[in-house]
C-alpha cells in the first residue's frame, strides 16, 4: 500500500502524521484533564459551601444553649420566681422568647412538674412528659441538642407548634421505597438549664428550643449565609435543605414556582451514603427537577444517632454549560491550530512533490505527442531543481532530432500526397459522371413507370368517375340514405388524380413547369401562411416572423407556395399540442459564393430520428397514417429544377433535448449591377 502511494502522498502522509495522531491525543488527555479539574472546583466549593453552613447552623446551636443558660441564670427570673407570680414568670418568658427568637421556653419545677411558659399552658395538666431532666448541670458551653420528638412529645413541650408537624410526604422519583405518606414527628433544637437560688440549690428547670419543621426564615438565612447575593456567578441558584431522615422539613428549592419542596425525599443513593453509612456526600445530586452540585452532611441527636440531614447546593446547569464552552473553546483553538499547521505543512511540501510532478507530467506529456512539452523554471535550487533543467535539455536534443527526421518526412508525405490528390480528383470526377447517370436513369424509368401507371390507373378512376355519376342520376332521392359513403367515395377518387397529377409532374416537370419570375420570398411565404390560417386557428401554435432577405430568387410562384405550404403544414402536424412555428429569410450565399436567399420554416416538436432524416426525401416515406409519401419528393423536385436545395435538420439542441426540426429552402438569385452597389 504504501509503495504504490505516490510523492505527494507519502509527504502529506508524514507531515499530518503527527497532526492527526500526536495533537487529538494531546486534546483528548488536555480535555479529560480539564473536565476533571472543572468538577472537582465544583466539589471543592460545595464542601466549602456546606462547611459555611454546618459553621452557622453550630452557632445557632450555641445560641440556643447560650441563651437557655442565660435566662436560667438572670436576675430577673430568680426574683419573679421567689415572688412566686405566675404571671411575672410568663411575662419574663415572653420577653425572653421573643428577644432570643425561640419558638417556645417552659419554666418546670424541681421535680419536673410545669410552672409557666412562653406560650398560654394549662399548668395543672402539663408535665415533662416522658423528657428526663438532667442529672448533671450542663457546662458553659453546651450548645443545645438535635432532638428527635413524636407528634406526643413536641405537643407536651408546646401544644401551639403542632400545626408545623403532619407534613404531607410527596412521592419522589428515586427516593427508598416507602409507604409513609405523613411526617408527624419533629426536629428540635432543644437545650434544658437548672434555676439556682443564691444557695445554689436547683429550684427549677428552664428548657427552650427551636422546632426545625418548616423553620423558614431559618433556613432561608442559612442560605442567605452560604449564598450571599452575587455570589454565584451565570445565573446559578444556591438552596439549603434541612432533612428529618430522608424528608425535607424546610427548605429553599421550589417544588415549583411559588412551592417549596417540603415533604420531598431525598434519593436512595444519598440517603444510604449519609444516613446509613455516616458518610458526607459531595457530588452531583438530582434534586427535586434539577441537578445540583450537592453536600449532604449527616445530623446526629445527643445519643449519637442520625436522625437528620444538613444540605447546601447550587444549580449545577449553569457550571456545565461554561464547562462545555471552555472545552469546546479548546476544541476550536486545537482544530485552528491544526488547519494552520497542516496548510503550512502542506505549503512547505509542495517545494518537494511539485518538481517531481511537473517533470512526471512533462513525461506523460511527452509520451502522449506533446514533444515541445517542458518542465519549465523550478523555485527550488537543490537537486530537484537541476534535475529539472537536465530533463528539458535532454527533452530540447530530442525534440531537435525530432524535427530532423519530421521534416524529412514531410518532404516524403508532400511527394505522395501530390501523388493521392491527382488520383483523388480523378476518382471524384468518375464518382459524379457515375453518381448523374444512376440519378438520370432512375429519373427515365421513374418516368417511364409513372406514365404507365398514370394511364393504368386514369381509365379505371375515369371509368368508377362515370359509373358513381350514373348511380347518382339514376337513383334521384333514393341516393340520400347513403349519399357519405358516395361523397367518401368522390374523395377517394379525387385523391387518386392527385396522387397520378403529383407522379407524372415529378416524372415530366418541363410538361408542368409554370411561369417564371423574380419572386419576393418575404411575400411569398406570408401568403402561404394565409392559406394555412384554417389550420392554425384549431391548434395552440404561436407563429414568429423573422424576414429579412432582400434579394429575389428566380422561380414560379404557385410551385414555390407548393413547397412552402407543404412544409408549413407538417411543421403544424408536428406540433399537435401547440408550440411555436418560427418563419424566416434571409440573404444568403451557398458554399461556392453564388448569391441566394434562404427560406426557413422551424417548428418546437418531436425533432427528426436519425432514421427518418436518412429516408426523409424517398418517394411514398411518411410518419403520418393518412400521408402518401410524396409531398418532400415532389418539393425537392421542384426546387432542384431551379437549382435549389432542401434541407432538413434538428434544431439547436434537439439531439439530447429535443426542441424540433427546421427546413430550409435555398434558391439561387441573380444580382444585378445596380444591386450589388
Amino acid at each position: 500500500m504504501w509503495h504504490n502511494l505516490s510523492v505527494r502522498h507519502k509527504l502529506m502522509v508524514l507531515s499530518l502524521l503527527p497532526l492527526v495522531v500526536v495533537l487529538p491525543l494531546l486534546l483528548g488527555a488536555l480535555v479529560i484533564w480539564g473536565n476533571s479539574a472543572f468538577d472537582r472546583l465544583l466539589i471543592t466549593k460545595v464542601r466549602s459551601d456546606l462547611s459555611v453552613a454546618h459553621g452557622y447552623f453550630g452557632q445557632v446551636q450555641n445560641e440556643v444553649g447560650s441563651g437557655t443558660r442565660a435566662i436560667a441564670g438572670s436576675h430577673a427570673l430568680i426574683l419573679a420566681l421567689n415572688s412566686q407570680s405566675a404571671q411575672a414568670l410568663k411575662a419574663e418568658l415572653t420577653q425572653a422568647q421573643q428577644r432570643l427568637g425561640f419558638d417556645f421556653i417552659n419554666l418546670y419545677g424541681p421535680r419536673g412538674q410545669l410552672l409557666t411558659a412562653s406560650w398560654d399552658a394549662d399548668t395543672s395538666t402539663q408535665t415533662a412528659g416522658e423528657l428526663t431532666l438532667p442529672t448533671d448541670p450542663p457546662s458553659a458551653d453546651t450548645a443545645a441538642q438535635i432532638q428527635r420528638l413524636s407528634r406526643g412529645q413536641l405537643l407536651a413541650l408546646a401544644p401551639h407548634l403542632g400545626e408545623r408537624l403532619n407534613i404531607p410526604i410527596i412521592a419522589t422519583a428515586s427516593a427508598t421505597p416507602s409507604t409513609r405518606t405523613l411526617e408527624d414527628q419533629a426536629l428540635v433544637m432543644l437545650s434544658t438549664a437548672p434555676v439556682r437560688n443564691a444557695a445554689g440549690q436547683v429550684v427549677a428547670w428552664l428548657r427552650a428550643g427551636v422546632l426545625l419543621n418548616q423553620n423558614l426564615p431559618l433556613i432561608d438565612h442559612i442560605n442567605k449565609i452560604v449564598y450571599p447575593q452575587g455570589s454565584l456567578p451565570l445565573g446559578s441558584v444556591g438552596t439549603a435543605t434541612l432533612f428529618l431522615d430522608d424528608v425535607r422539613i424546610t427548605t429553599n428549592v421550589r417544588l415549583f414556582q411559588d412551592q417549596r419542596a417540603i415533604g420531598t425525599r431525598v434519593s436512595k443513593a444519598v440517603h444510604d451514603a449519609v444516613l446509613q453509612r455516616g458518610e458526607t456526600w459531595l457530588d452531583r445530586a438530582f434534586v427535586v427537577n434539577d441537578w445540583y452540585v450537592s453536600g449532604y452532611e449527616p445530623l446526629v441527636d445527643g445519643a449519637g444517632q442520625r436522625v437528620g440531614m444538613l444540605y447546601v447546593g447550587y444549580l449545577e446547569t449553569p457550571y456545565r454549560m461554561t464547562k462545555y464552552g471552555i472545552l469546546l473553546l479548546i476544541v476550536g483553538i486545537f482544530a485552528v491550530a491544526m488547519v494552520l499547521t497542516a496548510w503550512f505543512s502542506i505549503h512547505r511540501a509542495r517545494s518537494i512533490f511539485q518538481p517531481v510532478e511537473r517533470m512526471n507530467h512533462t513525461m506523460q506529456r511527452v509520451e502522449d505527442g506533446e514533444l515541445h512539452a517542458r518542465v519549465g523554471e523550478v523555485v527550488a535550487h537543490d537537486e530537484l531543481g537541476a534535475l529539472a533543467n537536465h530533463l528539458d535539455q535532454l527533452l530540447d536534443l530530442i525534440d531537435d532530432n525530432t524535427q530532423v527526421l519530421q521534416r524529412w518526412g514531410s518532404e516524403l508525405d508532400g511527394i505522395v500526397a501530390e501523388r493521392t490528390l491527382e488520383l483523388s480528383l480523378s476518382n471524384q470526377s468518375l464518382q459524379q459522371a457515375q453518381a448523374q447517370l444512376v440519378k438520370s436513369e432512375k429519373l427515365a424509368a421513374i418516368g417511364q413507370l409513372t406514365a404507365s401507371v398514370a394511364h393504368e390507373i386514369n381509365n379505371p378512376i375515369a371509368v368508377m368517375q362515370g359509373n358513381l355519376d350514373l348511380v347518382r342520376e339514376i337513383l334521384g332521392q333514393h341516393a340520400e340514405p347513403v349519399h357519405a359513403e358516395l361523397k367518401l367515395i368522390d374523395q377517394q377518387i379525387d385523391r387518386m388524380r392527385l396522387i397520378v397529377t403529383q407522379l407524372l409532374q415529378y416524372a415530366r416537370p418541363n410538361d408542368y413547369a409554370g411561369y417564371v419570375e423574380p419572386v419576393d420570398v418575404n411575400g411569398a411565404l406570408s401568403s402561404s401562411l394565409v392559406l394555412v390560417e384554417h389550420l392554425l386557428a384549431r391548434t395552440r401554435i404561436r407563429v414568429e416572423r423573422q424576414l429579412n432577405a432582400t434579394l429575389r430568387a428566380p422561380i414560379n410562384r404557385q410551385e414555390l407556395q407548393q413547397v412552402l405550404i407543404n412544409l408549413m403544414i407538417n411543421a403544424i402536424q408536428a406540433m399537435p399540442d401547440g408550440g411555436t412555428l418560427t418563419l424566416r429569410t434571409c440573404d444568403q450565399p451557398d458554399a461556392q459564393g453564388r448569391a441566394g436567399v434562404l427560406s426557413e420554416i422551424c417548428d418546437s416538436g418531436a425533432g427528426l430520428s436519425d432514421a427518418v432524416r436518412e429516408r426523409l426525401f424517398s418517394p411514398f416515406f411518411t410518419t403520418k397514417n393518412d400521408g402518401n409519401g410524396l409531398g418532400l419528393w415532389i418539393s425537392v423536385g421542384l426546387v432542384e429544377r431551379y437549382g435549389g436545395t432542401i434541407t432538413a435538420a434538428n434544431r439547436p439542441g434537439a439531439a439530447e433535448d429535443p426542441s424540433g426540426a427546421a427546413f430550409g429552402v435555398w434558391l439561387p438569385c441573380e444580382v444585378h449591377q445596380s444591386e450589388e452597389h
